[in-house]
């Protein structure tokens, strides 16, 4: 019996007995990208189905809601310790599934335990209701109430699996929420792993529903029946469902594409950046969202930095097996190989030079590709403003920090930025760039573990946010509550209306 059965005979057992459908739709096979092997199968849900499982999980979110919300961190605060006591079958289902290295899988571990600790710690007092000034001090008593929205409907990608499909979740269900989850079609098994676990941690096993199938045919429907929509994936995706969401006046946040940038100006601490700059490449094999494409190479710094980092591209460790030693895995699919391919193809036949890579490495694993470096690319080439989603970076040297903030910002999208100076400088400089998040040195991780702080992406990049409060009273309705204590807050009988507009205007140039 090979890693990925026994992963998925621990933590799942019969894909089928977790998916809202009936046994006997069509089933669909899993492919691994490690070798190519099939390695479980599911069920294809169809468009009822999808009614049938909000109908389910619109049931059991009645109660789920009454219960108190210290009582649902509970649930939380057991699935931290499940996730850690399975590490080492979700590394494995992660890395058959999507083919990532073992430490890029141990990533997406540890943002699932992270995420439900922190809000199984801080989601109740965030969600309990609050006072705020009232109207007139004395005379009236004002509070905020934050009810959940309902049922949320999550669409996840399949470049993190088990993250995606689950954190946005943990915090729809400490909300009071009931969720049903569409994971993409290649990597539906992370997303079975997570309700298991969530099962076993002691929440309702109807609250959290999972749909399997083609995002074109189920997509409308969880749409339509939900309450509030949380999507990660593609742009021109985003886009379509935030028309749809916009048509029911539900909530919506989504997580989309990012054509990052990573800035190396002339006070950077060389060696750190080149180490890092490499794992922000690199990491998932580059298929992710805040992942580095672009770096801008202050000129004075250019024969420092960029000779070390082209070394060090060339010399990760590309695998496709569940050894710590692999610095990257192949990518998901021949259609991802085919995209990458594309890209770095019309590069170099439109005049980019490629320093380190540049090439598939069947001989590794069917989809894997080396780690590549571009320079002289230019707006004439896909790889210049197009998301690659690959193990792709282009470098660009610029005269100095102004021009490289300048060019950072000169992009349709704004998710994820990293710039390389002395800390007090990069925390000024990072604040004039158009991103969700911005790292200082440091390639994408200070910020996306800062389980406090908002993250999502600018402009193209999505709306909305996760993590911190935002990422948990999205999926709320708050409420106020306003009481006058003695009388309406109008005019009483005996003072005419122009005496208390004079006297309200007082009151409000007075500042209250």
């Amino acid at each position: 019996m090979g890693r990925a059965q026994r992963a998925i005979d621990q933590l799942i057992g019969d894909p089928a007995q977790w998916i809202a459908a009936p046994e006997e739709r069509p089933h669909e096979d899993v492919v691994s990208p490690l070798d190519g092997a099939t390695i479980a199968s599911y069920p294809i849900c169809r468009p009822e189905d999808v009614a049938a499982a909000i109908g389910r999980a619109r049931a059991a979110q009645a109660s789920w809601s009454r219960i108190p919300a210290g009582e649902r961190a509970t649930v939380l605060t057991n699935l931290t310790a499940l996730v850690w006591r399975n590490e080492s079958a979700l590394l494995d289902l992660i890395q058959a599934e999507n083919g990532k290295a073992r430490s890029h899988a141990f990533e997406e571990v540890s943002d699932v335990a992270m995420t439900a600790a922190h809000y199984a710690t801080t989601g109740p007092r965030a969600l309990r209701s609050r006072r705020v000034p009232g109207a007139l001090p004395l005379l009236s008593h004002t509070e905020v109430n934050y009810h959940p929205v309902g049922v949320v409907g999550v669409i996840s990608p399949w470049n993190y699996p088990f993250t995606l499909a689950i954190s946005d979740a943990l915090a729809a269900l400490m909300a009071g929420n009931a969720v049903v989850i569409k994971p993409d079609s290649s990597t539906v098994l992370c997303a079975l792993a997570a309700k298991a676990l969530l099962v076993e941690a002691g929440l309702p096993s109807d609250l959290v529903q999972v749909v399997a199938g083609p995002g074109g045919v189920l997509g409308k429907p969880l749409v339509d029946g939900s309450d509030y929509l949380m999507f990660t994936g593609s742009t021109k995706t985003g886009r379509i469902l935030g028309q749809q969401a916009g048509e029911r006046l539900i909530g919506y946040s989504a997580e989309l594409g990012g054509k990052n940038p990573l800035i190396v100006l002339d006070d950077a601490p060389m060696g750190r950046a080149v180490r890092a700059a490499v794992k922000a490449v690199t990491s998932n094999s580059g298929q992710l969202c805040i992942s580095i494409e672009r770096i801008y190479v202050e000129d004075s710094a250019w024969d420092r930095f960029v000779p070390a980092f082209v070394s060090a591209m060339a010399a990760v460790k590309v695998r496709g097996d569940y050894s710590w030693s692999a610095g990257m895995g192949p990518l998901i699919s021949a259609r991802q190989l085919e995209t990458v391919s594309a890209h770095v193809e019309d590069a170099r036949g439109k005049g980019a030079t490629v320093l380190a890579g540049g090439h598939a490495l069947p001989e590794i694993a069917p989809y894997a590709y080396a780690p590549t470096v571009l320079t002289d690319v230019t707006e004439a080439m896909m790889v210049c403003r197009e998301e690659t989603f690959g193990p792709v970076v282009s470098l660009y040297r610029v005269a100095d920090a102004g021009e490289a903030i300048a060019r950072a910002n000169d992009s349709d999208y704004g998710l994820n930025a990293s710039i390389w100076t002395a800390p007090s400088r990069g925390r000024t400089l990072g604040s004039a760039i158009q991103a969700g998040t911005v790292n200082v040195n440091d390639g994408y991780i200070a910020a996306w573990a800062s389980m406090d702080a908002p993250m999502g992406g600018m402009k193209g990049s999505g709306l909305g946010r996760r993590h911190g409060e935002n990422g948990l009273l999205k999926y709320t309705e708050p409420q106020t509550v306003a009481t006058s204590r003695i009388l309406p807050l109008q005019a009483p009988p005996f003072v005419s209306e122009k005496l208390w507009a004079r006297v309200m205007k007082t009151y409000l140039r007075l500042g209250r």
